[in-house]
């Protein structure tokens, strides 16, 4: 897993343009942005797959996980999950939000499997309609 820093912004927005439709692909700039947040940080699987995450006191926030295709259903999310998690806590966050199209049945099993439970939802959120679901883990034992 390598760090990724705003420089790495271009690979993050094709990388994720792979794993996403057009109309939910981010581009560089939003990558770069992202990145310059205080407390934002990004892990790239050499494999084909990336986590964007921020801290903010004591909680965090899963901004975007993809894995492209061709390297779905090998451990990649699971592993993406898993040092985000232990970045955040590193961090000193001991909670996480993500948010997760309510449809999206094999995400949200990652997530259930990373200790992920409903919070709240987000009536059609995404462009298509779909709502979204607000998950919450706690981090550091």
């Amino acid at each position: 897993m390598i760090a990724a820093t705003p420089a790495a912004a271009a690979t993050l927005a094709a990388l994720h343009a792979t794993a996403f439709p057009p109309a939910e692909a981010w581009d560089t700039a939003t990558f770069a942005a992202q990145l310059a947040l205080p407390g934002a940080f990004a892990r790239l699987h050499p494999e084909g797959g990336l986590v964007l995450g921020r801290v903010s006191g004591d909680e965090a926030e899963i901004l975007t996980l993809a894995v492209v295709p061709a390297a779905r259903r090998a451990g990649l999310g699971r592993a993406l999950l898993a040092a985000a998690m232990a970045e955040a806590g590193a961090r000193g966050a001991r909670a996480m939000f993500l948010e997760v199209a309510a449809a999206n049945e094999a995400a949200r099993a990652l997530y259930a499997a990373g200790g992920f439970t409903p919070v709240g939802r987000r009536r059609a959120y995404y462009a298509d309609g779909q709502d979204a679901l607000i998950l919450r883990t706690t981090l550091g034992g």
